[in-house]
């Protein structure tokens, strides 16, 4: 569930964007209905990523920051992906804030810088590594993990599929855990149902 204060924002964009998408969506410009859910789904991450003055909670890094911990006490290990490499330095932010080791990916990492890294944490450093869906996509071996955190729905069945790939490979000898985390009552809600409508689609052909 949002908080109160993310709830008054979601709506007050709610309303905002819905004539103005009604109105686009008879002119196919896609760019622009494009542009209004995705400010939807990051006030469902986190309002600041919208709003700069936002100074509030969300109740979804909440959740993270209540599940989290105990996971990590209890010796697991979690790569955490986003389709925003905003909401993924405020969690790096909070986290380390938290006292929890990061790492940290996105598409703006070298190769070589990339490499590196997967081999640290395959190596035993860092608690959890943060990642950017996009540049975590393929390409990386994350045995070091056991859990895998979706931190905000996307509606390629197959983009969150091969991320949490990257910790389901040769060589894995735990069971892996994957947590998606959805906002209630939000337009991730009908993100979710369009990735499962895809799914289906997929697995039939």
């Amino acid at each position: 569930d949002m908080t109160e204060e993310q709830r008054r924002v979601y709506q007050a964009s709610l309303l905002r964007l819905r004539p103005q998408v009604e109105g686009l969506l008879g002119g196919r410009n896609r760019i622009e209905v494009l542009a209004a859910i995705t400010e939807l789904r990051q006030i469902c991450g986190h309002p600041s990523l919208v709003l700069e003055d936002y100074a509030a909670s969300s109740g979804k890094l909440d959740l993270l920051l209540d599940i989290l911990p105990g996971a990590l006490e209890a010796g697991h290990r979690a790569l955490i992906f986003s389709q925003f490499t905003r909401m993924l330095r405020i969690l790096q932010r909070r986290l380390e804030a938290a006292g929890v080791e990061c790492l940290y990916l996105d598409g703006e990492t070298p190769p070589k810088r990339r490499m590196e890294m997967v081999d640290q944490f395959n190596g035993g450093a860092g608690q959890v590594f943060l990642i950017s869906l996009k540049a975590g996509g393929s390409g990386l071996n994350l045995v070091g993990a056991d859990t895998v955190i979706h931190f905000d729905p996307w509606w390629n069945p197959a983009a969150e599929d091969q991320a949490t790939d990257r910790a389901h490979r040769m060589g894995q000898k735990n069971t892996v855990n994957v947590i998606r985390l959805i906002t209630r009552g939000t337009i991730e809600e009908q993100v979710v149902k369009l990735g499962e409508r895809k799914r289906e689609m997929f697995d039939q052909m």
